[in-house]
């Protein structure tokens, strides 16, 4: 492996970070690294606290592509009322404005209730994940330009069980239910390859999967006030919570390069 990136945050944070700071977020540097935090978070008023290293490129000269291993060290403040995590997406869309685009992203996200996001037929609609999932792909837009005859038949939960095994191969949709997140320290990982990925907590596998997205995709870290809800049944909205102070704490984001083809091990 090749180290590509290695950042503690201390004594400051690496130049390549663009931050967002919005409606009560902020970026305290500590002895532990960086946290992310917002306070005094409204339903009127969107709340991010947020690194990334995309902000200003446009999306086709966003900087990651497989194979690669990132590995993070992270402690939560316990109880989120929002959406948090970190990993890799195409920024398709930010309460924040900027052009949408179709969804890509390989991740650990989590997102309390009311969030509604079963993306997976096995898993549940909020909470803390592994997943990914690439909209942008040749495969998926067929499905994308059926969406609305598909959100219509997932209404009849016979047909919803037949066809979304489909969409969920073509838009490399996988995802897995994590523990969490809680206070204490923890070392995730995620190596990603063209076609597959691993993901794993404190050395232990939790997730791994032949659907990956191609890339190239931007490095994410944030904690916000929002929710959202898309399921397979139809049912879409977003809004904001008056959520109360929540962080995430970064101790390493590191980097690394695989070798290419290792990934016929892990499936």
């Amino acid at each position: 492996m090749t180290l590509l990136l290695s950042e503690t945050f201390r004594p400051r944070p690496a130049r390549i970070w663009q931050s967002i700071r919005t409606g009560g977020g902020e970026l305290i540097l500590h002895d532990g690294g960086l946290r992310l935090q917002i306070t005094g978070a409204s339903a009127t008023r969107y709340a991010d606290a947020q690194i990334d290293d995309y902000t200003g490129r446009a999306r086709r000269a966003y900087p990651w592509r497989p194979p690669l291993r990132l590995t993070v060290q992270a402690r939560f403040s316990g109880p989120i009322e929002g959406t948090a995590g970190f990993g890799f997406w195409n920024n398709p869309f930010s309460p924040l404005g900027g052009w949408p685009a179709l969804p890509a992203a390989i991740w650990f996200f989590f997102a309390s209730p009311p969030s509604d996001l079963p993306l997976a037929m096995s898993s549940r609609g909020a909470g803390w994940k592994a997943a990914c999932l690439d909209a942008t792909r040749r495969q998926a837009l067929p499905w994308v330009a059926l969406a609305g005859p598909v959100v219509l038949l997932g209404q009849l939960p016979a047909l919803q069980r037949r066809i979304w095994p489909s969409v969920e191969r073509a838009l490399a949709i996988d995802e897995a239910i994590l523990a969490g997140p809680d206070t204490g320290w923890h070392t995730y990982t995620l190596d990603w390859y063209p076609d597959a990925a691993r993901f794993t907590v404190d050395g232990v596998t939790v997730l791994t999967t032949s659907q990956a997205p191609r890339g190239p995709l931007g490095f994410v870290a944030w904690v916000d006030n929002q929710w959202m809800v898309a399921s397979p049944r139809g049912r879409l909205g977003w809004g904001l919570l008056p959520a109360r102070p929540a962080w995430l704490d970064l101790a390493l984001v590191r980097i690394e390069s695989l070798e290419d083809g290792a990934w016929h091990s892990l499936c």
